[in-house]
């Protein structure tokens, strides 16, 4: 059995949309990363999104721990043209296709940017390769909310809709196990 420990990277400050937008995160809250550290397991593989705000929060988990590459299968969702933009524009810009994307997620889409359907194929396939080339009972990875959910989705086997309800704080763990083909949620949002 492989336990997977779910870490959302540190927060940016950010009150726009932000997905595929590659902005830092503020990692001086010297405390909370400590504390997160304790208690993340010493023996695990780490990996993250390629974005920086997740990576470089992974530089700071990854002492005494072996570092994997940087993933970009596991980046925020693709916002396209409304990555960046706050919520009043986009809802005022487009309408329908923000309150589907978020009520009714599944196959619709921002322009130029991935839907919930394809955000979880892209995600899911990311967490396949490492499920094939984990050899650890651990490993934790430095990710996103919207990726942080769709793994929610999978473990719970719920509509997406359900799994948007879910907060994730940054800094936050939320722990899967996974043996075989089944998955099981041990808990979510922990903040040491």
């Amino acid at each position: 059995m492989t336990h997977w420990y779910w870490v959302r990277h540190g927060p940016t400050h950010q009150k726009n949309l932000t997905g595929w937008h590659d902005i830092p995160a503020d990692l001086s809250d010297k405390n909370q990363i400590h504390r997160l550290n304790h208690y993340l397991p010493q023996s695990a593989n780490i990996v993250a999104s390629d974005l920086r705000r997740a990576s470089t929060t992974a530089d700071l988990l990854s002492k005494n721990r072996h570092r994997l590459p940087d993933n970009a299968g596991l980046r925020e969702f693709n916002f396209g043209d409304w990555d960046g933009q706050d919520f009043l524009t986009i809802s005022r810009t487009f309408p329908y296709e923000s309150r589907a994307f978020w009520e009714e997620p599944g196959d619709i889409a921002p322009p130029k940017g991935e839907s919930w359907n394809t955000a979880v194929q892209r995600i899911n396939a990311a967490v396949n390769e490492l499920i094939d080339s984990n050899k650890k009972e651990n490993i934790i990875i430095v990710a996103h909310f919207g990726v942080i959910l769709t793994q929610i989705q999978r473990a719970l086997n719920v509509q997406p809709s359900e799994a948007l309800k879910q907060k994730i704080d940054n800094f936050s763990i939320t722990k899967l196990s996974h043996n075989n083909s089944n998955w099981n949620l041990k808990f979510l949002n922990f903040v040491p």
